[in-house]
């Protein structure tokens, strides 16, 4: 039957963990006060905070301390989708400001333009939102990269690690598990794609990581697909 279609997680496989953390997170943390200012009564930004405010169980928080829960969740990682969808918003303009570009590693820009030419689909499926996935993609290293890409996942498809999830994506790509390759640098998310009859390969950039019982490799160069 053979792999007809790949998932790639994002942070730690398609592109380098510290520019999330060293750019994208501080710069949106830094972002955040004006962003909410400005656009407060944008309907879209309007419901974030709305959701933020259901989330930290707050229904009369002010705009100050939306912004300072907001805040705090980045600096915990929380993977909330109001963040998300605002963190995807801000990045957004720092992306059209020029403010920094798009960080993938070369190996896949390489790859993912010979997985394209070998007509096999690919998508991504990332805890960061769709639009921020694509913003990350279009203004990449290696330029737009985007319409190399069938489509994307994020946190609404479900909690990557759990199975649901990866049942939820072979839903909407109409495909077999034993079809689609998910490649990730996280176990857990590998064990979850797993149980859901996927096929798993684990991308191992760090010697300090992790590993599982999956089968590995440490750049995309190595993932040939017959």
């Amino acid at each position: 039957m053979g792999i007809r279609a790949i998932v790639v997680d994002t942070a730690g496989t398609t592109t380098d963990l510290n520019f999330i953390q060293d750019v994208l997170f501080p710069y949106s943390v830094k972002a955040l006060p004006d962003f909410l200012e400005q656009n407060q009564h944008n309907v879209l930004v309007e419901n974030c905070i709305c959701d933020t405010k259901d989330i930290a169980l707050e229904p009369e928080a002010d705009l100050a301390r939306v912004t300072e829960i907001l805040q705090q969740w980045v600096n915990e990682d929380r993977k909330a989708t109001p963040l998300k969808t605002l963190q995807g918003l801000i990045w957004k303009q720092g992306y059209a400001h020029g403010e920094f570009k798009g960080h993938i590693f070369p190996d896949f820009i390489e790859a993912v333009k010979r997985f394209s030419a070998q007509n096999l689909r690919i998508y991504s499926f990332s805890s960061g939102s769709v639009d921020a996935q694509k913003l990350l993609f279009s203004h990449s290293d290696g330029g737009d990269l985007t319409e190399m890409f069938n489509g994307h996942f994020d946190t609404r498809t479900g909690n990557k690690l759990d199975k649901q999830a990866y049942c939820n994506i072979l839903n909407t790509i109409s495909l077999s598990p034993k079809q689609v390759l998910f490649v990730s640098d996280v176990i857990e998310e590998l064990k979850a794609a797993d149980a859901a009859g996927m096929m798993t390969c684990q991308m191992v950039r760090d010697s300090k990581q992790r590993t599982g019982e999956f089968r590995k490799i440490s750049s995309f160069d190595e993932l040939l697909i017959e």
